[in-house]
């Protein structure tokens, strides 16, 4: 199956389908033919208009699968996730990062993972252990602190 994305005039992502590989395109079916413009102009005419970009499922090519309200960048050829917070900002990888490094304990007691969330309003992790305990990433001495709620 082939996934098309279609976009709104900001280049937004409003909805994705899913097509038959079996489409007749210009150069074979369109199973065939990743990133293939005919795919692009079928969803165009069966949908009578629109802008339409595929996007791999396996996220073989345009960096990674589309979901509503992701960016295409036609100057890229990829799709760009939504800004999660205010605060974090695209590397050069068009990845969103945050201003402070994931943490690098995700783990406690006997290897059971923090429940790790950021924090927008104190710009900071914040985890929760399997006892609703709460805790604040350090990123200083790469270490969690009780924060005592």
């Amino acid at each position: 199956m082939a996934h098309f994305a279609e976009l709104d005039s900001n280049n937004v992502v409003q909805r994705i389908v899913v097509i038959g590989n079996d489409i007749p395109t210009a150069n074979g079916p369109l199973g065939e033919n990743d990133k293939h413009v005919d795919g692009e102009s079928w969803c165009i005419n069966f949908f009578k208009g629109g802008i339409w970009k595929q996007t791999s499922y396996n996220g073989n090519f345009r960096k990674q699968y589309a979901g509503t309200g992701y960016t295409f960048d036609f100057a890229k050829d990829k799709f760009i996730s939504p800004q999660p917070f205010p605060s974090w900002s695209l590397d050069s990888n068009d990845d969103w990062q945050s201003p402070v490094a994931y943490p690098t304990v995700t783990t406690y007691g006997d290897n059971a993972p923090y429940s790790i969330s950021w924090d927008e309003d104190n710009q900071q992790w914040k985890a929760f252990d399997d006892q609703s305990n709460e805790y604040v990433w350090d990123s200083e001495s790469s270490s969690w602190s009780a924060t005592g709620n």
